[in-house]
Order: C-alpha cells, then structure tokens, then sequence
C-alpha cells in the first residue's frame, strides 16, 4: 500500500492518528500535548544565543556557532523543541516524568528468609 498513488494519503491517516493517540492519552495523565511549527529550524538555531545557521547535512552531527558553542546536532534540536513547546504555554513548567515520581512504600520492609 505505501508503494501507490495513496501512499501519501495512508501515511498522512496514520500519523494523524498517531497525534490524536498522542493528545487523549496526554489529557487521561494531565499532561499537555502540543505542536511545534514543523519548519521550525531546530538542528540549526542556537539554543545559546537564538542564531539561525546554515542548512546541514544530514551527517553533520555536531556543529559549531558563531558565538563559540558547540552543539551536538540532535540535543540541540532537543532543546528547542522544547522551549518551542514551552513558549506556547502561560508559564514554563518543570518536566514531568510520564510515569511521575518512584513510588515509595511508607513502612521498611524485611527482605524473605532473614535471620533476625
């Protein structure tokens, strides 16, 4: 099917229904789902100083900007996403594990088969 004039069609279907996957299960664990822009330059702008570089190669996978920090290509596009996703909301948030914070038994627990 992904080799026929519906290719486009079916991949556009199932990463739309990827996203909507992506945004109830975000609202179920009160967490927030959001877009960021899909031109967005973020392997190339700055996460420093905000200057938008030249266009990479996909085998560039560190760069440097003028400003003198080095970047590695993927966490930097990381950070920016990030703060894209950030920008849109009220008030800058801490990140949440999805699975949220270990869980911790109140009372001490023996181990089996101690001597005590």
């Amino acid at each position: 099917m992904a080799r026929t004039r519906l290719a486009k069609s079916v991949h556009d279907a199932g990463w739309s229904q990827f996203t909507a996957m992506l945004g109830y299960k975000a609202a179920r664990h009160g967490r927030v789902f959001g877009r960021v822009d899909r031109w967005l330059p973020s392997t190339r702008l700055c996460s420093t100083c905000g200057a938008v570089g030249e266009k990479l190669s996909l085998n560039v996978r560190t760069w440097t900007c003028p400003c003198g920090v080095v970047h590695d290509r993927d966490i930097n596009a990381a950070v920016n996403i990030l703060a894209a996703g950030r920008a849109d909301r009220p008030t800058p948030v801490e990140p949440v594990s999805v699975l949220g914070p270990p869980e911790q038994s109140a009372t001490m627990q023996e181990p089996t088969g101690s001597a005590a």
